[in-house]
């Protein structure tokens, strides 16, 4: 499928763990075609919304520095896109002061993810009430025409949207509004255990499979996926079990589907099984063998984000000091 180009694009994700192949074939794999499409793409680990929620500090750095490793490992070039972190550019945090003052409770108060996650409101943290401006500011600063959402974050951009407009009507044009980027045509990966919920980084590590996934642990998890009742595949009927797996096998192997429903036709869920493992490792070795690398060499990776991190600040800076600017600030060169 035809991907925009000439756009500018920023997504971030979370350091809160190693991507695993549903982040990489319903956002990850779409930022390098994005990549590719000769846009202006801004990538960011997304640290600061990690601590919204309880973290280990002391394993934290470790975390951020794998989630660069294997974004770096999986194909984003640093000197076609700028990949940075999100607290090495302090033009978030400020711009989030500012653009807090132009948000209503009452929106913050709507924001579903909050919700869900906020089940005790009185002990949980303001930072993640107050975390969609910070996704807005994000997006904000880079003048963003395209922003890579999933379904559970339309709404967020929607506030995004809501608080450009308002601030372009209160202090002149500044902003771009960004519009949503959702590709509907993505493999939705469930986890291995459970097909009726997603694949998830904070769930069972035996429910996904992640990119740096050893060969022992992609054959184990395969192994131990569930699968529907009998023990062979019948291609009429498909329950939600086998049809994640297969769903898997397509999306990494490039095989169509009706060549899969005649590879594995009539054949026993074991067969079935240990072929996707093997296909996975094949294509997951590179990954995490690329990863190791980078992390072996932490002056070689700190130097590529301290790279994205100077263009990032170029940008953000500069809008930062704009917005100031309209506001009525006095500033200092």
């Amino acid at each position: 499928m035809p991907y925009p180009s000439n756009k500018r694009v920023f997504s971030g994700i979370q350091p809160t763990g190693v991507p695993h192949i549903g982040n990489y074939l319903g956002a990850l794999k779409q930022w390098i075609n994005l990549q590719k499409s000769n846009n202006t793409c801004f990538w960011s680990i997304v640290d600061l919304h990690a601590i919204t929620m309880p973290y280990d500090a002391g394993t934290y750095k470790t975390k951020v520095l794998t989630t660069a490793a294997t974004l770096l490992a999986i194909g984003i070039d640093p000197e076609k896109s700028i990949l940075f972190v999100q607290s090495h550019v302090p033009a978030h945090t400020e711009a989030t002061w500012l653009m807090s003052c132009q948000t209503k409770y009452s929106e913050l108060q709507r924001m579903t993810q909050f919700k869900d996650k906020g089940e005790n409101q009185a002990s949980v943290s303001t930072g993640l009430f107050v975390y969609p401006v910070l996704m807005a500011v994000d997006i904000l600063l880079y003048q963003a025409d395209l922003v890579p959402v999933g379904d559970d974050q339309v709404q967020h951009l929607e506030l995004t949207r809501t608080l450009a407009t308002r601030f372009n009507n209160t202090y002149n044009h500044l902003f771009t509004v960004p519009e949503p980027y959702i590709i509907k045509e993505v493999a939705r990966v469930m986890s291995l255990k459970d097909p009726a919920k997603k694949m998830s980084k904070s769930g069972n590590p035996n429910d996904a499979i992640f990119l740096t996934d050893s060969q022992d642990e992609i054959q184990k998890k395969i192994k131990t996926a569930v699968t529907d009742s009998g023990s062979t595949f019948d291609p009429d009927n498909i329950g939600p079990a086998l049809k994640n797996l297969l769903s898997i096998y397509i999306a990494f192997s490039g095989v169509g589907v009706e060549e899969t429903m005649e590879k594995f036709g009539g054949k026993g869920y074991a067969t079935i099984k240990n072929d996707i493992a093997e296909m996975l490792i094949e294509k997951l070795t590179p990954i995490r063998n690329k990863v190791r690398i980078l992390l072996d060499n932490e002056s070689s990776l700190m130097a590529n984000l301290q790279l994205g991190a100077r263009r990032a600040n170029e940008v953000a800076q500069k809008n930062l000091r704009e917005m100031k600017s309209r506001m009525g600030f006095t500033q200092i060169s």
